[in-house]
């Protein structure tokens, strides 16, 4: 196959130069990946390229020097880690392909990926502060959002996993009602979290306004006039979780709509369950993953009972 490395007319205002956005297409078609993972690729390479053109680089001069100085200008940007590692893979996968057919050589050896930071980063609720969010959602008299937020108190489960919810999602096994669950990264749904009554009840009034539902149907629909109907968006999701922690006083950065899906899996080691339960709950691959919630609810603790009050007491 012979790599076309001619510098296109298309400027700098559209898309990149060099011919690159035919060899990513090249690529992404010869790369047995998810649909996500096509369009996570895609996005990454052609702003790469995108800064290749602006800075007027030539695309057959690239070097380590060149990806090293993308990686810093992200970095001073503020991406987080986790973005950063996601568009060197991008890269990494794209130079190793690159190199697989031609003479061209895989730049990317040695292109370390940054380092993500390590311990929780959304700070969880406390069991009261965790009640005084529901009752406060509860008092608003939105049936949906109460429903919502009560999902992910009461299950930890992600936002594209509510999003994904279907109707028909909700079944009864073992004489427990359960949900279907298509977890972050997974192709179907293999994985259930329990609707106890508390987390159900919510979910049962808001249906009950939906009217006639398929299976098919979205668990939770859109109440904005352009979008009715229609099933929600994760954007949405994070925007009610937050709304309503900033209405009981919790305003920085740190709460989102994660800090719930942390409050659920350190509430759950306070209240004494074992590890490989509640990483069954989160649908953690990993025990690893699920184990630094155990250091969050010992810190939790220490907090909430520190020895210096007993001391105080004392003396």
């Amino acid at each position: 196959m012979e790599l076309q490395l001619v510098q296109s007319t298309t400027g700098l205002t559209g898309a990149p130069s060099y011919n690159s956005t035919g060899l990513v297409e090249q690529f992404i078609l010869s790369t047995d990946i998810r649909p996500t993972s096509r369009i996570s690729y895609r996005k990454s390479l052609l702003l790469f390229f995108r800064w290749v053109d602006l800075k007027g680089y030539a695309i057959n001069r690239i070097s380590i020097k060149e990806l090293l100085e993308y990686k810093e200008k992200m970095l001073q940007e503020g991406l987080s880690s986790l973005t950063i590692s996601s568009y060197l893979t991008a890269l990494r996968k794209f130079y190793s392909w690159l190199s697989s057919f031609t003479d061209y050589p895989n730049i990317t050896q040695g292109l370390k990926l940054p380092k993500r930071k390590e311990g929780i980063q959304k700070i969880p609720l406390g069991a009261e502060k965790a009640r005084e969010l529901l009752s406060y959602s509860s008092a608003s008299n939105n049936l949906r959002d109460t429903a919502i937020l009560n999902l992910l108190v009461r299950t930890g489960l992600r936002t594209i996993e509510i999003v994904r919810a279907n109707y028909g999602d909700i079944q009864i096994r073992n004489n427990k009602r359960i949900l279907l669950v298509q977890r972050k990264g997974r192709d179907s749904k293999d994985s259930i979290v329990v609707l106890t009554d508390k987390t159900y009840k919510p979910i049962e009034a808001y249906l009950a306004t939906r009217g006639k539902l398929t299976t098919g149907s979205p668990l939770f629909t859109s109440e904005s006039p352009n979008n009715k109907g229609k099933r929600l968006t994760t954007r949405s999701i994070s925007k009610i979780a937050k709304e309503s922690l900033k209405a009981v006083g919790l305003s920085e950065r740190s709460y989102t709509a994660h800090s719930l899906r942390h409050t659920a899996g350190t509430l759950a080691i306070n209240a004494g369950e074992k590890l490989e339960r509640v990483q069954a709950m989160l649908g953690h691959s990993s025990p690893t993953t699920t184990q630094q919630y155990v250091k969050f609810a010992l810190l939790s603790k220490r907090i909430e009972e520190p020895p210096e009050e007993a001391l105080d007491r004392l003396i």
